[in-house]
């Protein structure tokens, strides 16, 4: 027996070295990210970004394709439905996990539809005015909202969506009368507080910064607890009025459940290397986007943490589920 084993070791061996060379190439065609949100906004962007750095890598397209609806839920459930292939994936952020369960009475899928791939970034929202309105900062506007009860409104990407909740927690939290104005995603929002339609809009950064430099919004506030360097005079909530307040959306990559754990930690690992690029670093930082890198262990504890800020966000604004 002892004579007997180092051959079947190198035996073992030669077999799964064959099989590993037998095991197909990914990708060998186009691979397609799908975002559910339109154009402009987080995930897209990030989606773009990301996309192209690993496209380069992979040699092969990668293709974006946006399906905006029902805040997330149109593009979850085609996604679920595909082969867990790797050539289709999502790009998904908090609301389809953390946010959708809470706000809905029921949903139709949940996260065992799903293999959790890549945590690929994290981004601060943006508290940005209509410059008619007589604030400069944070505390200006929460006293001006105070003194004029109900005359002022904010535009939101959607309902459920966490630009609403990051503002019913704010004012729950500091007792604000303050009109919620849902639009379909921050190529509408964001257009409105231009306009006037809306007082106040929260958005990420790139939907924000052109309207920003040209004098068009003014940024009051951010929702992490750390100022962002491309726009360090702008004070976190945190820091002005509510201390510790730190909500901002995860954004990564899923892709239908049954996914091979080979194929997910691959792609996560390219996914991690696009996000050390420096080129890519540079585009995503610009974009006010922090970018991490992570895989299914990170996602899952991200996940995990939002939920609980989420449910006790939901609890103390009174919403409820549709």
């Amino acid at each position: 027996m002892k004579r007997f084993l180092p051959g079947l070791a190198a035996a073992l061996a030669l077999s799964a070295a064959g099989a590993l060379a037998q095991a197909p190439a990914f990708p060998t065609k186009a691979v397609t990210f799908v975002v559910p949100y339109a154009p402009g906004g987080l995930p897209d962007t990030i989606a773009r970004i990301v996309g192209q750095k690993v496209s380069e890598k992979w040699g092969q397209p990668v293709v974006i394709d946006n399906r905006p609806g029902s805040n997330g839920v149109v593009a979850a459930q085609y996604v679920m439905t595909k082969p867990p292939d790797g050539y289709l994936l999502m790009m998904a952020d908090i609301a389809s996990f953390t946010i959708n369960p809470f706000t809905y009475k029921s949903l139709p899928y949940t996260e065992k539809d799903f293999s959790f791939v890549s945590l690929t970034a994290r981004a601060p929202l943006f508290l940005a005015l209509n410059p008619s309105i007589p604030a400069q900062d944070m505390p200006q506007f929460v006293a001006l909202v105070k003194a004029n009860p109900g005359k002022y409104s904010y535009g939101s990407s959607g309902v459920g969506s966490i630009m609403q909740l990051v503002m019913e927690s704010v004012k729950s939290s500091l007792g604000l009368d303050l009109l919620h104005v849902p639009y379909k995603g921050t190529g509408q929002s964001v257009p409105a507080a231009v306009s006037n339609q809306v007082s106040l809009v929260i958005s990420a950064y790139p939907s924000l910064q052109g309207f920003a430099k040209d004098g068009k919004l003014r940024l009051i506030a951010i929702t992490t607890a750390r100022r962002s360097p491309l726009a360090p005079e702008v004070a976190p909530i945190a820091e002005t009025e509510i201390p510790g307040f730190d909500l901002a959306p995860y954004i990564g990559l899923v892709g239908p459940a049954g996914m091979p754990p080979a194929l997910v930690d691959k792609i996560a690992a390219d996914i991690a290397e696009a996000c050390r690029d420096p080129a890519t670093l540079e585009k995503l930082h610009g974009a006010g986007i922090d970018p991490i890198g992570g895989g299914p262990r990170e996602w899952a504890a991200a996940l995990a943490a939002d939920r609980a800020k989420v449910e006790k966000v939901v609890k103390n604004a009174g919403i409820k589920p549709d």
